[in-house]
């Protein structure tokens, strides 16, 4: 019964992951600061009928776009900015109310009873930072509060308030999530209370992420979710292989410090340029392909973060478009993930039908055999790489069943639990090829890998029955449409290693293990038998 239950543990849900999972929705965010891109209409035609995005973000409350998704996707959430400069209005004692009020009327009402599917209402974008405006700042909590309480007045009270932060927030720490705290002057004054508004609304407490905001050629693969050592956190004994889980995990620290580690988080922003300046380590479309989708997979896919695990967060990624008109850094004008033909840049899986465009240059494409496509350890990979892929793909899938007591351990070698976990994360993900690259030491293949698990196991087995053996011999028999041969060789010792090495013996070689002699076998898969 162990080898079946091995191999079922081995194989389990590779049959409904052979047709890639279904992807994930998501959110984008919308901006117009271009002169080339396609109608607003046409947009959301575009995500509503040929993606599975389900959530924009705008900048504004711009009439032609909210009318646009009113008339052509009234099922995708939409996000709606208010101005920073519009905030201190809001948050007068006296007429801060009827301001909020009359806004709600003139710029959401009319678009709600059109269609429009508007969900979240932004107060401002990074009030507290980089930028700070010390009338912006007092202003922001009255001005959400008001705003609140114009949405339940005016017949809107689905749409939830809140506003937008930057990472700075937090004050400076090593980079452990387990240190993070919100910089001195802010946290008990300004974000506690706020908290509070969250959690007693049910809004969402939004971060703006940019992991790109803080690699360096060291970090990268830390950065964009790429097999790393990862950083480990010594007071939670967690191991982070991704900047963003570490970001993350570190505003909901500081959170729980002030009392309100229930209170979700968003994510309002989080990309990666395609396009900086000349000679800038790390950007191009297969570094934006890799931060985007493993951005994804933690936030939509279930997985959460290490002190957040199975949590979903909801999130925008940065941008939908290239804005050739930003100004700044050629970055700025370079996070789109879809051209203005509305063609993908790269693939990130959100289209509903076909594959979704690749980066240039494409990876390889892989080997199938009858559809069956798997992803393995190379040979020649160094036991400090596969278990950094290990580290980084555990993150992500489950890694009980290559640890003690669990139905995979055996084959108990680094490459065995290398190749395991390098498959869980590659089948889980939808089978892209560049899933299983592990900087460059994983290989797809169409040759199934639970028939050479099931050869080492065999032998194992037949270790543990017969090693008190001493004498031993082995016999080969080479299958052909006309002859066989065969040959019966002495074993001197019996021992692990040269078994295995025979284990590696052509596909149609059998083995069979005996005191003196054997007939060989005839089946196409490797027999052992002893007596």
């Amino acid at each position: 019964m162990l080898l079946p239950l091995l191999l079922a543990a081995f194989l389990h849900g590779l049959a409904e992951a052979q047709g890639g999972l279904p992807s994930l929705p998501i959110g984008v965010n919308y901006g117009a600061n271009a002169d080339n891109l396609p109608s607003p209409a046409a947009v959301a035609a575009f995500l509503t009928k040929s993606t599975t995005i389900d959530r924009v973000k705008l900048f504004d409350a711009n009439p032609a776009f909210l009318d646009a998704f009113a008339a052509n996707a009234p099922s995708i959430a939409l996000a709606v900015s208010i101005p920073n400069s519009a905030l201190p209005s809001f948050a007068d004692r006296s007429t801060g109310l009827d301001a909020a009020r009359g806004w709600v009327r003139d710029n959401l009402s009319p678009h709600v009873s059109a269609g429009a599917n508007i969900t979240l209402l932004m107060a401002g974008n990074e009030v507290l930072g980089p930028t700070v405006v010390p009338d912006l700042v007092v202003a922001l909590l009255p001005a959400m509060r008001r705003l609140y309480q114009a949405l339940q007045l005016e017949g809107l009270p689905k749409v939830r308030v809140t506003t937008p932060h930057y990472l700075g927030i937090l004050a400076p720490s090593d980079g452990i999530p387990s240190n993070a705290s919100f910089r001195p002057g802010l946290d008990a004054k300004v974000l506690a209370p706020m908290l509070r508004f969250h959690n007693d609304t049910g809004s969402p407490f939004m971060v703006n992420a940019y992991p790109y905001f803080s690699y360096n050629a060291a970090t990268l693969d830390y950065a964009v979710f790429r097999p790393n050592a990862g950083v480990y956190d010594p007071a939670t004994r967690l191991n982070y292989t991704s900047m963003f889980d570490a970001q993350m995990d570190a505003i909901h620290t500081a959170m729980k410090k002030l009392g309100y580690g229930g209170v979700q988080i968003a994510v309002g922003e989080a990309g990666w340029p395609t396009k900086a300046e000349a000679g800038q380590v790390g950007v191009g479309p297969e570094e934006a392909r890799d931060f985007n989708a493993g951005m994804i997979r933690v936030c939509s896919g279930g997985k959460g973060t290490p002190l957040m695990p199975g949590r979903t967060f909801e999130t925008y990624v940065f941008s939908l478009f290239d804005e050739n008109q930003k100004p700044g850094p050629v970055a700025e004008r370079n996070f789109g993930i879809f051209n203005t033909d509305l063609t993908p840049k790269y693939d990130l899986g959100l289209l509903r039908q076909g594959p979704s465009g690749s980066p240039t240059p494409s990876p390889e494409p892989s080997p199938s055999v009858g559809g069956g496509k798997w992803c393995v350890a190379k040979s020649g990979a160094s036991a400090t790489d596969l278990q950094n892929n290990i580290n980084y793909a555990c993150a992500y899938v489950d890694c009980r069943p290559i640890q003690s007591g669990g139905a995979c351990l055996d084959p108990n070698n680094i490459h065995s639990h290398a190749s395991y976990v390098m498959n869980a994360y590659y089948q889980a993900n939808g089978m892209h090829d560049y899933d299983c690259d592990f900087k460059g030491t994983g290989v797809v293949t169409s040759s199934d890998p639970s028939k050479q698990l099931l050869r080492e196991l065999q032998i194992q087995r037949l270790l543990l029955t017969a090693r008190s053996k001493s004498s031993w011999h082995y016999c080969t028999s080479l299958q052909s449409t006309s002859s066989s041969s065969s040959r019966l060789q002495p074993w001197p010792r019996w021992g692990r290693e040269e078994v295995r090495t025979a284990a590696g013996l052509a596909p149609h070689t059998c083995i069979l293990m005996s005191h003196t002699h054997a007939s060989c076998c005839s089946q196409p898969l490797l027999a052992l038998l002893f007596v």
